[in-house]
């Protein structure tokens, strides 16, 4: 080995490698060198990886956890996709508002939503969830008419606890506002009964797109803001780092990624 990393260096005119009788570390080209070559094996595994998959099939159960407000949005339309495109797969998808632990409950990918803690799990996000200010029409109907979010001080705020904070950042164009939000009488932890509690005119709440359509349509919620933007929440897959890079669990997110 180290005649063969000698000739390298030979050749590039450079070391690659800090050598004593009990050391070796690498330089800094040999740093860069290292981390083009590990993209490099990466490359030639995907390519016979894409070539081996013509002749395999994915087989095998694969567990899965999200949140099931997700239940209503296109994600559950790629997991259909996924399913279809490998017969030999058994999906096993739990979808919770409750937090699951992906290792101790024993579930090969989690799908999270909100803004990721650093952690020793591999991730990858998967797209953007928009959202929007919305309360019941009854609701607004009773208060002077808001121009930016300093006009919600005093308004009524329903708790997704799961992602709650009590500052949001608003946007309009170049025009960035955060505000502090009161401390909410109602604190739930569940999507659909914050939107049913939104609804039914119990306070504004920040809800996501796909959730809150049919509400627009039929009149009963209105955009209490419709010119200042609330921050889109990530949507991301999470899985273990020891996972078999040419497995299940990898297959099914790049499946994903590709929404």
């Amino acid at each position: 080995m180290s005649h063969h990393v000698g000739q390298l260096e030979q050749s590039l005119g450079t070391a690659l490698l800090y050598r004593s009788t009990r050391k070796l570390s690498l330089t800094a080209d040999g740093e860069r060198l290292l981390i083009a070559a590990r993209s490099m094996i990466e490359a030639a595994e995907a390519g016979l990886q894409l070539i081996g998959d013509q002749n395999h099939q994915l087989s095998g159960v694969l567990r899965v956890t999200a949140p099931s407000v997700l239940g209503q949005s296109l994600l559950v339309d790629r997991f259909a996709e996924f399913a279809m495109a490998n017969p030999l797969v058994q999906l096993s998808i739990d979808f919770t508002d409750v937090r699951r632990d992906l290792i101790g409950d024993g579930f090969d990918v989690a799908i999270r939503m909100g803004w990721l803690k650093d952690s020793t799990f591999m991730a990858r996000k998967l797209f953007s969830v928009r959202r929007r200010l919305v309360a019941a029409q009854s609701y607004v109907e009773k208060r002077p008419k808001p121009n930016t979010p300093h006009d919600l001080s005093d308004w009524d705020w329903l708790e997704l606890g799961q992602i709650w904070a009590r500052k949001e950042t608003f946007r309009n164009g170049d025009k960035e506002v955060t505000i502090a939000r009161r401390a909410s009488q109602i604190s739930v932890n569940d999507a659909q009964a914050l939107y049913r509690l939104t609804q039914a005119g119990a306070g504004l709440s920040i809800l996501p797109v796909f959730l809150i359509k049919a509400g627009f349509d039929d009149g009963t919620l209105c955009d209490v803001l419709p010119d200042w933007n609330p921050s889109s929440l990530g949507v991301y897959a999470v899985w273990p780092p020891n996972a078999p890079r040419d497995g299940l669990v990898k297959n099914f997110v790049e499946f994903l990624i590709g929404m």
